[in-house]
């Protein structure tokens, strides 16, 4: 779930901004909510987010399954990544799955998507893992465009598959 193209700001050198980055603490918890929220918001999805303070709480910063990213300017959150360890059976290395980046609308045009994706490849590239990952909705061309954009390959040959809920629990009994 990918967003991070401009609207409406043209990009340009003189809009590009760097950001510093840190990574969430428990404290950023409601902060965290609040980006997967404005993110679901935008991809039309806001009735399938059932997280919660507490189960990212768990998950986050208990069982440390995952990590988040901030992309901060001038001591303000304006980017956010959600991404964790997967793993390649034919290179034989882990890998970075990124699950979410959102830039807030008006933060984009100015680089900070971007600068997002590539302080995930710096991460990336210091751990030795052999590739990142990332999923992205069909209809979200401006992401689309800039993922090839940046050098991204497409793997149109590959189908995503869920289980979830009672699928999920039937195949477990």
């Amino acid at each position: 779930m990918m967003i991070l193209p401009s609207e409406g700001i043209a990009e340009s050198p003189r809009h590009r901004l760097t950001p510093e980055f840190r990574q969430a603490t428990r404290d950023d918890v409601p902060l965290v909510l609040k980006f997967i929220e404005n993110l679901a918001e935008y991809e039309k999805m806001l009735e399938e987010v059932t997280a919660t303070h507490e189960l990212l709480d768990y998950w986050l910063f208990e069982k440390k399954t995952a990590e988040v990213l901030f992309a901060v300017i001038d001591g303000q959150e304006v980017g956010f990544a959600l991404f964790f360890t997967n793993f390649s059976t034919f290179l034989g290395k882990a890998g970075l799955y990124l699950e979410d980046v959102y830039v807030p609308p008006e933060h984009r045009g100015q680089g900070i998507g971007k600068a997002v994706i590539a302080e995930l490849a710096r991460i990336a590239v210091a751990r030795g893992y052999g590739r990142m990952e990332w999923a992205c909705l069909d209809w979200n061309e401006p992401s689309i465009d800039f993922f090839h954009s940046i050098g991204a390959a497409q793997m149109s040959e590959w189908t995503t598959y869920r289980l979830t809920g009672d699928s999920l629990a039937r195949l477990s009994e």
